[in-house]
């Protein structure tokens, strides 16, 4: 089965519990996120989430993944597919990690499917990283 993983990493001049608060408000990542503009549910394991994914260059996505981990202040995460098992198949992760002065946050993805022998998901790259610096504009804002 193909397989790809997309991590990229930002230093936040925020404590990891104000990241944290500004990350786990789903509600008010339509305010500050350029990437992933809605999206809802409970943030506890085995939770489904309604997303809508808005990438650079293509059309608006919408996906229900289910929440997989949640570890206040440090990660969560959740897994999600396209029709169905196999086909693209994806597990986003957040991690939080204290560094002097901030936070240091890691947004990665891995992806596995057979949709891979056609994508490139390096094109995600720049909407990463557009959400990791929204996301510490945010957190910094305060």
């Amino acid at each position: 089965m193909p397989q790809a993983k997309l991590t990229t990493e930002i230093d936040i001049v925020a404590a990891p519990a104000r990241v944290w608060t500004v990350l786990t408000d789903l509600a008010g990542w339509s305010r500050w996120n350029p990437f992933i503009r809605a999206i809802g549910g409970d943030l506890m394991p085995g939770a489904r989430l309604t997303t809508q994914m808005h990438p650079s260059g293509g059309r608006p996505m919408s996906f229900r993944p289910i929440v997989d981990a949640v570890v206040p202040e440090v990660s969560f995460g959740w897994r999600g597919r396209l029709l169905f098992p196999g086909l693209f198949d994806g597990h986003h992760t957040f991690r939080l990690a204290p560094i002097a002065g901030g936070t240091h946050l890691i947004h990665a993805e891995s992806f596995t499917g057979l949709l891979l022998l056609a994508m490139n998901v390096e094109r995600f790259r720049a909407d990463f990283t557009a959400m990791n610096l929204a996301l510490k504009a945010e957190a910094e804002r305060s």
